[in-house]
């Protein structure tokens, strides 16, 4: 791990300045025993940063709050979605206009399965 941050705007050789290993379980994981790992399929949360391919880190241990991004289990089918909760009622949105919000109809079950936590993204083949 290096010490400090890294400027998105000019080379450092930050070689020079590695203080430790870094194991990004440490950093990304809170809850060992209720995190996972899901792979991204689709464009429906492009605009929170979430692409299709990225690696979420959802973490079960959390309590879902008003636009967290969630893994969430509608009748078995599973979705990546900001959770909205306004008086009392509950609905999933995306982060890209061309998707509608899923407003959960009367007989419809939700689980929320986590919180999304992290996101990585694979930069290269």
């Amino acid at each position: 791990m290096v010490e400090g941050t890294v400027w998105a705007g000019f080379p450092s050789p930050a070689a020079d300045f590695a203080v430790k290993r870094c194991d990004l379980n440490d950093l990304m994981v809170t809850h060992p025993a209720a995190t996972f790992f899901w792979h991204v399929r689709g464009t429906s949360m492009v605009d929170a940063g979430i692409s299709d391919g990225d690696l979420l880190v959802v973490n079960r241990a959390l309590a879902p709050q008003h636009m967290d991004v969630v893994v969430a289990e509608v009748d078995g089918e599973f979705t990546v979605k900001h959770f909205c909760c306004k008086g009392g009622a509950v609905s999933l949105r995306a982060a890209n206009p061309t998707f509608p919000p899923l407003l959960l109809k009367e007989g419809q079950t939700l689980t929320i399965c986590g919180v999304v936590t992290y996101t990585v993204r694979k930069m290269r083949p």
